[in-house]
């Protein structure tokens, strides 16, 4: 599968409207071919995070963003179904509360970051900060800052702030994959309903939800802003067909085997003296 697809260039200018399709599925016609592709992929994932966990020298951060109803927790759920609990953590990130709105916007984020050897996943994160404040100005306001700019400017900043902070973890041995479900709105609201008529789906419904949904182009402006202007070698923007939940999940696990396999990632190797350790527990075991 060609991953540059769906990539964000880093220095470019892209178009959610004209450059990427929702309901884009690729070659797979069939649906069961997606399943079958995508069971491979979750076991090649098992099996890279094993390799990860015991090399111990990176760490994966995984980010998903998405508008109301792409998809995120399902695709979280399927794509990382076979791998290993202990080596892997997610988590959520709602509206701020009183103690983290006391502290800097990164500040609840690092300390959820991923240790070495370990899978760490962001459902929202502090890309919140460029589009849900963005949209609702006044959530900036209650972030109790010294000064707020006029204008863009306080945008602009914070895009330096994060690409700079992702560069840090970069070089700090945290790999970064950033991905944004694309739902188009026709398949947003289909699902709304469906969550709306389903009685077990409808705790999955707020009515915040469909006030959200009024600012849509707001939110769709905001999110080019972010990919225009965040999207870097070392840590690039992916925007994922998200009307199709089946190519959602199978692109989001191509892209990161992919990378995982980029990594080059080895079992540790002993050196002499712990192999002669080994040889001589194993004499010790054999003879009781």
């Amino acid at each position: 599968m060609n991953h540059q697809s769906f990539l964000v260039s880093p220095g470019t200018k892209i178009s959610l409207k004209n450059d990427f399709d929702p309901s884009f599925i690729a070659e797979f016609h069939e649906k069961a071919d997606a399943r079958k592709k995508l069971k491979a992929g979750i076991k090649e994932l098992a099996s890279y995070q094993d390799i990860l966990y015991a090399q111990n020298t990176y760490a994966l951060l995984l980010i998903f963003q998405a508008m109301d109803a792409a998809g995120k927790d399902s695709t979280i759920k399927h794509v990382m179904s076979g791998i290993n609990p202990q080596g892997c953590q997610v988590f959520s990130f709602k509206a701020p509360s009183d103690e983290e709105l006391d502290h800097d916007y990164l500040w609840r984020s690092m300390k959820s970051l991923p240790e070495r050897g370990r899978i760490g996943i962001f459902n929202r994160s502090y890309y919140e900060e460029l589009l849900v404040v963005r949209v609702h100005r006044g959530l900036l306001e209650k972030q109790q800052l010294p000064y707020i700019p006029n204008g863009d400017q306080i945008w602009q900043q914070r895009f330096e702030e994060i690409n700079n902070f992702e560069k840090y973890l970069t070089n700090n041995g945290i790999v970064i994959l950033k991905f944004f479900l694309n739902v188009s709105k026709a398949e947003q609201k289909k699902r709304f309903l469906a969550r709306i008529e389903s009685p077990e789906k409808n705790w999955k419904f707020s009515s915040s939800d469909v006030r959200e949904r009024g600012f849509w182009d707001d939110y769709m402006m905001a999110y080019e802003d972010v990919f225009n202007h965040t999207s870097t070698e070392y840590a690039p923007w992916y925007i994922i067909p998200a009307d199709k939940k089946w190519f959602t999940r199978l692109v989001v696990s191509d892209i990161i085997c992919s990378k995982l396999k980029q990594l080059d990632l080895q079992y540790p190797r002993l050196n002499p003296e712990d192999k002669q350790r080994l040889a001589e527990a194993k004499i010790i075991l054999e003879n009781e």
